[in-house]
């Protein structure tokens, strides 16, 4: 009998100890110790967020889609996409058209507008790609949405602005605001309030500003996140100056051209591709002797792209903004729009450069020109982004000596290769001071190959190891489909706002010496210079308690209208009640039980 009773005491303290705490999970369900495929599953309190809703390029059709069989959509109450590449926001129409998914989808202005663009050609280029080495026969499960489906989803895509805050009214409290990521046009960070709790989930973010993008800023005005979701794309490895990868990019390139070759610099059509047209465009323009070389950006979306960076400006920095009060510094001088390429009319016989998508080498008019260009060692191919794993672009950087084409023909790789950053990814130095200016509690760590992730985890330890141990942060690199569990205290506290904060409430003592005849002026005067100060720790505080989305406040019922949506009202009534006995006795009584008794 005694074990158990012992047993139920421990169950009684275990279901205790359940009701006072709360347990938040975040799954990576794509890029956990990978590249590719971002989206986390993040649930907290009855509520439940996809961050990222991407697509691997290194894999086809569904085999490139997140682990979206550990997740019930229809418990997904909110998507929020960082921003517009395809590792980030490709599989979002799948998600919302394929599943049951009956949430909210949230993203920046810029973001939805250019994933229109993006996904229409990607959808495209896949069609195109599984046409190809199926003999024309494209099979539908390589298909992940139609056109009509992609637009579907656009339609469902709501608008968020930075610094604006998004409130679900959901029980859990859930609200969000974006900061500015830098990185690529729109792209935002997520500020996430929920339950009492704060997120921050960086997705990918720049600490550098560029010939048109602004750097990433700081959360600001908030205390630490108690969970930062950080990427780790470039692990402990330590970035050029942007002068040096500037020269070594523009170097390159003149080195291919005046050899009399033709050069081949992979993008996607939106994000990096303009940065790097604004350095040649300019470097075209300071050196005459190579501007009867033609640039080409090889596109379909190219000027519908370039009106999307027109029409957004104003989200650039302060370099671009003042230059569109002159003109559109967008429009280039020595680059020719090509919306589209019949490689195989192609005159490429003299010098050249080409920027053509899509950046991975995997099909289109990249992977075409690379095929024909590949054999000639006058050519050049110019990696100028982070490489994925399990792509042609990332394979080439190894230097083999053959490679296979589009149409599963071997042949030799004779051309250069070279590989030049311009990802607008975070360092190691960049990385390791943001997360130590946010300062959070619990750091996890996403978007980055499983060796660099290491480095990372392993650097950023050592680095809190000067710190006494209850103030190091946890650290974590979870990989995909494994669940980190955060334990948190649910947290009993109220504001004190509105009168009752100016000043204490009086006690009963206060009203005996105010109704006293001995109150002199002195002791008035204590008493207002006393009112007049803030409430002091330990001071009784009397008001009305009043909780709504996990965030209690106490006001005073004149206040009630200013801080809550509750009104203060009154109720009269008359109550006659017999009494026999001295009239004494029962003011006695009354006064005991009631303040503010009158006799009439």
């Amino acid at each position: 009998q005694k074990r158990r009773d012992d047993d139920d005491d421990d169950d009684d303290r275990k279901s205790r100890k359940t009701m006072s705490e709360d347990i938040m999970t975040i799954t990576p369900l794509g890029s956990g110790q990978e590249v590719g495929r971002s989206c986390h599953l993040l649930t907290f309190r009855g509520t439940t967020l996809l961050l990222d809703c991407g697509i691997h390029p290194g894999y086809d059709g569904m085999a490139g889609l997140p682990y979206f069989d550990r997740v019930d959509p229809e418990s997904v109450d909110v998507v929020l996409v960082t921003h517009f590449h395809l590792d980030h926001a490709a599989s979002l129409p799948y998600f919302t058209e394929r599943t049951g998914f009956k949430g909210r989808v949230f993203m920046t202005h810029p973001t939805k507008a250019v994933i229109r663009l993006l996904l229409g050609d990607y959808l495209r280029l896949t069609t195109m790609k599984r046409g190809a080495s199926s003999g024309g026969d494209v099979n539908p499960d390589d298909v992940l949405y139609t056109e009509a489906e992609l637009q579907s989803c656009v339609d469902k895509i709501e608008l968020i602005d930075y610094h604006q805050t998004i409130d679900l009214n959901l029980p859990s409290g859930l609200k969000f605001h974006a900061l500015n990521a830098g990185h690529v046009l729109g792209a935002a960070m997520f500020f996430i309030e929920i339950g009492g709790r704060s997120v921050l989930y960086t997705g990918d973010y720049s600490m550098e500003e560029d010939r048109h993008l602004m750097a990433a800023e700081l959360p600001k005005y908030h205390a630490s996140p108690d969970v930062l979701i950080v990427e780790s794309t470039y692990g402990v490895q330590v970035h050029a100056s942007r002068a040096e990868r500037e020269a070594r990019f523009t170097g390159t390139i003149e080195r291919i051209v005046t050899g009399g070759g033709r050069c081949l610099i992979p993008v996607f059509a939106l994000g990096r591709a303009q940065e790097l047209l604004l350095i040649l465009d300019e470097y075209w323009q300071e050196h005459p002797h190579l501007q009867s070389v033609p640039i080409y950006y090889a596109s379909k979306m190219a000027s519908r792209a370039l009106r999307v960076y027109r029409t957004y400006a104003n989200m650039m920095n302060a370099r671009i903004r003042s230059q569109m009060d002159l003109g559109n510094p967008f429009h280039f001088r020595h680059i020719r729009n090509l919306k589209s390429i019949d490689v195989n009319g192609f005159d490429d016989r003299g010098p050249g450069v080409v920027f053509a998508s899509p950046g991975m080498l995997q099909s289109g008019v990249s992977r075409q020109l690379f095929d024909r260009w590949a054999t000639d060692p006058k050519n050049g191919v110019l990696i100028a982004g982070y490489a994925v794993e399990h792509t042609l672009a990332k394979e080439i950087m190894s230097q083999p000596k053959e490679v296979v084409t589009m149409e599963g023909r071997r042949q030799p790789l004779n051309c250069l290769v070279d590989y030049v950053s311009f990802s607008a990814h975070v360092d190691f130095v960049q990385n390791r001071d943001f997360i130590t200016s946010v300062d959070p509690r619990n750091i996890i760590l996403v978007h980055g190959a499983k060796e660099e992730m290491g480095r990372l985890k392993g650097a950023l330890m050592m680095h809190y190891n000067k710190l006494p141990e209850n103030k190091r942060p946890t650290i974590a690199m979870p990989p995909n489909e494994v669940e980190i569990k955060l334990i948190f205290t649910r947290r009993r506290s109220a504001k004190v706002m509105g009168k009752l904060a100016e000043a204490p409430v009086a006690t009963d003592d206060d009203d005996d010496e105010e109704n006293g005849d001995d109150n002199t002026e002195e002791e008035g005067r204590r008493h207002n210079k006393r009112a007049s100060q803030p409430p002091r720790e330990g001071e009784a505080v009397r008001g009305i308690l009043v909780t709504q989305q996990n965030s209690s406040k106490i006001v005073s019922p004149e206040d009630l209208s200013t801080y809550t949506p509750l009104r203060a009202g009154s109720v009269s009534s008359r109550l006659h009640v017999p009494f026999v006995g001295r009239v004494g006795t029962l003011r006695m009584f009354l006064n005991e039980m009631f303040r503010g008794i009158e006799e009439e």
